[in-house]
């Protein structure tokens, strides 16, 4: 009777927690989809092109296109062929933000794509696997009338990728190409209220820089950066979940260590889950505001990668340690072929971020995918990660599969128990079923909704009602595995109460001392669990 009435107190607390966190999750999308604006904006920008007949260009002045100070201006390249201007003399010039307007530190990152205008003419075709050479400078200012302070300058190479829909004949001849976007530059801070681009395409015939490229008519740039309102909306949210995962960090850990015994090993993944969870909610973008810290976007993959490895890492040990047999789980040397595949994959994801956006603090416009090495060098990091992904859920797969036959095996044993008892492992087997029931929802909500971002327009309208759809998706999939973590901490912690000596009534029949907790194979200082020494005793007869 006693076992009966905890296990449903015990129900009943589950489910208690469960509506509260599903009323916080729902609040989670909520937020982004009805207060924040889109996570993003990207811009247009038509170039303007200048002449500069000076001979050591951009030495000691900046093209700026529009402004006090603006270059002198070209309408086309037929004029520049009037006036005999050189193609070495001519800067794209590209002002950003676009007039009256300022970029803003809450912006975060600036990301630019290139296009190229090419149109087709006879004696001047776009050769095949066409690679243009891009003299670039960036610069900056914090008020319209001083100087430009240069932040980098590089010479790099885009290969060209065009199609010509029409035949190549001379009633064809102006038409453009059908070109796709080049990378072209990627910041990760906006710490200044203006920056100017000045692009060169220098032509070099002996060398061969630049010839065959065809008749480029006009550079345009799209800047993508994110909204300022979707900004604070998301450190709102970090500032405000940061001391939340805290709080149950530190009283989780408090409770183990009140234990007779050391913890663990699922109890230190666990433990381990929270620090890497808190360590993305630690909200040091707030810094950024005030500083130049082009390094956050490189900061925050290292952050995410390491908060996912911790969580595929958990799935495993979590399977093994529920998995009712007679190994000795408890060592993180024994899922060295599980977890092995996670290591190497992240190690290549994290070598292939180092070679892109660590480079990018120096060089903002280089792009590994530019070179034929360097689009090797990517590929083959990402396809080892893409393996080792794949053999992670073999492996997966293979331990839930084992894990839910062998609990379907010991669910025979059932009904010779005790009612009390019986109750007891019920309760253990149901929550182990309701956590990996949880996994798969959050899995499954978080594969739906990006699919959802991608797929949709961005925002749907009902009525006077506008739901940010991909807003809703960052703050409430961020939510959900914030919320995922406190629920692991809270329902996998120890606990401490004493049910007392074995009664004759039929009650519980564990020990004095033991203690009742969500995993099967925590050790308690006088040997293993109930439901282990169940698992064992069966494994051997």
């Amino acid at each position: 009777m006693a076992g009966a009435i905890i296990e449903n107190m015990s129900t009943r607390k589950l489910c208690i927690v469960g509506g509260i966190l599903l009323v916080f999750q729902v609040i989670a999308f909520l937020v982004g989809g009805l207060i924040a604006p889109s996570p993003t904006t990207a811009v247009p920008y038509m170039s303007v092109k200048c002449i500069d007949v000076r001979k050591n260009h951009h030495k000691t002045k900046w093209l700026v296109p529009w402004g006090p100070n603006h270059c002198k201006k070209l309408k086309d390249f037929d004029e520049a062929v009037s006036r005999q201007i050189e193609a070495n003399d001519i800067v794209f010039a590209v002002h950003v933000p676009l007039p009256t307007k300022e970029m803003s530190p809450w912006f975060q990152f600036m990301l630019f794509i290139m296009q190229l205008d090419i149109a087709f003419k006879m004696d001047n075709d776009l050769k095949e696997n066409a690679e243009v050479t891009l003299d670039v400078s960036l610069a900056y200012r914090d008020d319209p009338f001083s100087d430009w302070e240069e932040i980098a300058h590089a010479i790099e190479n885009r290969k060209l990728k065009c199609t010509f829909g029409s035949p190549k004949t001379l009633e064809s001849e102006g038409r453009h190409y059908d070109c796709d976007f080049l990378p072209f530059m990627e910041i990760g801070s906006v710490a200044h209220k203006y920056y100017l681009i000045n692009i060169r395409l220098p032509v070099n015939e002996r060398k061969g820089i630049n010839v065959g490229i065809g008749e480029i008519k006009d550079i345009r740039l799209v800047g993508i950066h994110q909204n300022g309102g979707f900004t604070k909306v998301w450190f709102a949210m970090k500032t405000f979940l940061t001391p939340s995962i805290l709080i149950i960090m530190v009283w989780y850990w408090r409770r183990i260590t009140l234990m007779t015994r050391a913890p663990v090993l699922l109890e230190k993944v666990i433990f381990a889950l929270g620090i890497s969870m808190t360590f993305i909610n630690i909200p040091v973008e707030w810094f950024s505001i005030g500083f130049d810290w082009t390094w956050m976007l490189l900061f925050g993959d290292i952050r995410q990668g390491i908060f996912y490895a911790m969580l595929l890492s958990f799935w495993i040990i979590f399977c093994g340690e529920h998995m009712m047999d007679q190994s000795e789980r408890n060592r993180l040397s024994g899922y060295w072929k599980q977890v092995g595949p996670i290591a190497v994959g992240s190690f290549c994801l994290f070598i292939f971020d180092m070679c892109e956006r660590g480079v990018q603090l120096k060089n903002p416009f280089y792009s590994i995918w530019t070179t034929e090495v360097g689009t090797e060098l990517a590929m083959a990091f990402i396809i080892v990660a893409g393996i080792c992904l794949c053999l992670y859920f073999l492996f997966l797969c293979f331990m839930v599969f084992q894990v839910f036959r062998n609990i379907s095996g010991k669910q025979s044993s059932l009904p010779a128990m005790s009612k009390a008892r019986r109750l007891h492992y019920e309760g253990l087997i149901f929550r182990f079923k309701f956590l990996m029931l949880i996994t798969l929802a959050c899995a499954a909500m978080t594969v739906i909704f990006f699919i959802v971002s991608q797929v949709t327009e961005g925002h749907w309208k009902w009525g006077d009602i506008t739901i940010q759809v991909n807003s809703a998706f960052f703050t409430g999939i961020y939510g959900m595995w914030n919320l995922y973590v406190f629920a692991l901490m809270f329902l996998y912690a120890p606990s401490h109460k004493n049910y007392g000596e074995d009664q004759s009534n039929g009650d519980l029949g564990v020990n004095s001392g033991e203690e009742l907790q969500l995993t099967t194979t925590i050790t308690h200082v006088d040997g293993p669990t109930e439901v282990y020494k169940l698992a064992r005793k069966e494994a051997q007869e």
